[in-house]
């Protein structure tokens, strides 16, 4: 009988190693392409993504990422423009924090402010109803 020498299971196949020996090389935005913070999720392979340039575009995530890149509001990703449509663009690089971290020592993410997950909705979440406390003798007394 063979010896299991750990090289199996789920993580392995799909190459994740904690360790970085599997490292990417950073990818730099050329002509036609724009960093972009995400802003919104909406459904359907898209999302709404606040541009480096200051615009608000909606985004498609391509075929070739869906189901396999998980993107959540508040990543760093590169679009691709689109000629035809100015308001909108296709996403085709999702940046991991450390990635993102290294573009903004390198320059490319200048005026550009790195909102945490749980930073960007707070602002929204904050505001609704308030009630006021009652004890309980007062709302049987109400009752009764």
């Amino acid at each position: 009988m063979p010896k299991n020498k750990g090289k199996g299971g789920k993580n392995n196949r799909r190459g994740k190693k904690e360790d970085g020996e599997n490292k990417r090389e950073l990818i730099f935005k050329e002509d036609g392409q724009e960093y972009a913070q995400v802003v919104k999720m909406l459904g359907n392979g898209r999302l709404e993504a606040k541009c480096l340039d200051g615009e608000t575009r909606l985004a498609q995530i391509r075929g070739q990422m869906r189901k396999k890149v998980w993107i959540v509001v508040g990543d760093i990703i590169l679009l691709s423009l689109r000629d035809f449509q100015d308001d909108r663009a296709d996403v085709i690089h999702k940046y991991t924090a450390d990635e993102a971290r290294n573009l903004k020592t390198y320059g490319e993410l200048k005026d550009f402010t790195l909102v945490e997950n749980a930073e960007a909705g707070s602002e929204e979440e904050e505001e609704g109803i308030e009630f006021e406390e009652a004890d309980i003798d007062d709302i049987c007394e109400s009752i009764c």
